[in-house]
């Protein structure tokens, strides 16, 4: 406002009689009780409320049309945090770039190992699933034909192939149809996205590996001087939650594959190998990842090796589980993860139905790592950001 017009409207005030003055200020008390009071805090708290949850929702409703990009920026950002510490160990003894270059290249080619004996391992042992999954059904054949013995009506054997083969043609019929078709071409449409995203997803961690310090000095650059502590402390929060998920989970995911996995091997069930991976990779979905994967090694040992081999890799699944749980959960995740598992439930729901498997994944990192910003901001933790500085005595 012109100081010229603010003096004039000073002087106009002044001139009023003193009843308008005092009508002024009766109106101006009124209107300072009305919102002062229970009820007007309880709206203008709202209205805030609102205004954060229209701005929340217009950031995801414009992450999911640009998803091509946020997706790969958002696990990168999640993996880089997760292997700054080893590459500023590097740049004790090596350049910023040597450093970037050997922790990124390391990643991948130990990755790239996983999924090699992956590939290898079910080429190799497939034949033999084959083979046990054949017999499997013939003896579930057998099994049925027998219980329609006892039963009050006939089930023949050629009522049973007729089933049987209407079935597989139905199948038949619907590979071969204009649906199918119309998937197949989303499928690869799909497959160019993930490519695609996979691409700028390695090169975004490269960058984030090489300058992420100088990226994070730069954003710095632009908040003022009064907020600079709080954003310093909401990176390292940042930093610290999003690496400790990461490397917690993955001890967590590694025990449960190796626990899994040797009980497969010891029982002779078929890609054991492959099954400990789905089992490593499921785990960074928390709460249902794990049970998934031990479900799906429990049906393959039940087609492969029986009921009762099923039943004990049932109960291993459910051993692994509750040691995971109940102990090396809380020792690993008790400072990163510290969510009930209501919100865990809510957020891993909310992902899914943003952005499907990857919004699953990504969403306990992201509301962990959001909910430490917040304390950072309201006083939770790092008390003496918010606390005024004693005055010394004169």
């Amino acid at each position: 406002m012109p100081m010229g017009l603010f003096r004039r409207r000073r002087l106009e005030a002044a001139s009023r009689p003193p009843v308008a003055r005092a009508a002024a200020r009766t109106h101006s008390d009124r209107v300072a009780r009305m919102w002062g009071d229970f009820l007007g805090s309880s709206a203008t708290r709202s209205a805030q409320i609102l205004l954060v949850l229209a701005v929340v929702g217009v950031i995801v409703w414009g992450s999911r049309i640009v998803s091509l990009a946020v997706l790969p920026l958002l696990i990168a950002l999640i993996l880089a945090c997760a292997l700054w510490p080893l590459v500023a160990r590097l740049r004790r003894v090596m350049s910023p770039l040597l450093s970037a270059w050997t922790v990124f290249l390391g990643s991948i080619v130990v990755l790239g190992g996983l999924g090699w004996g992956l590939v290898v391992s079910v080429m190799s042992e497939w034949p033999r699933l084959v083979d046990q999954a054949v017999q499997g059904f013939t003896q579930l054949q057998s099994t049925v034909q027998d219980m329609s013995r006892n039963l009050p009506f006939d089930v023949s054997q050629d009522q049973f192939n007729t089933a049987l083969n209407d079935s597989v043609n139905t199948v038949a019929d619907w590979l071969t149809s204009s649906q199918f078709g119309a998937g197949a071409l989303s499928g690869i449409t799909a497959a160019g996205s993930f490519l695609t995203g996979t691409v700028l997803l390695l090169v975004i961690l490269f960058f984030f590996l090489k300058d992420g310090d100088k990226i994070w000095a730069f954003f710095l650059s632009w908040m003022p001087d009064a907020h600079l502590p709080k954003w310093r402390a909401s990176g390292d929060e940042a930093l610290d939650t999003f690496g400790g998920y990461i490397r917690g989970t993955a001890i967590i995911a590694a025990v449960d594959a190796v626990g899994i996995g040797l009980a497969l091997l010891l029982l002779g069930v078929p890609l054991a190998l492959p099954l400990a991976v789905i089992v490593f990779l499921s785990s960074f979905i928390p709460m249902v990842g794990a049970t998934v994967a031990g479900v799906l090694a429990t049906l393959v040992a039940l087609v492969a090796n029986g009921w009762v081999v099923a039943l004990i890799v049932l109960g291993v699944v459910i051993l692994v589980n509750q040691l995971e749980g109940n102990f090396l959960q809380p020792i690993v995740m008790a400072h990163t993860l510290s969510l009930h598992p209501l919100v865990i439930l809510l957020a891993l729901t909310m992902g899914t139905v943003v952005s499907g498997l990857i919004g699953a994944i990504l969403a306990v990192p992201l509301t962990a790592a959001t909910w430490a910003i917040i304390k950072v901001w309201s006083g939770r933790s790092h008390p003496e950001l918010h606390d005024p500085e004693p005055v010394a005595e004169r």
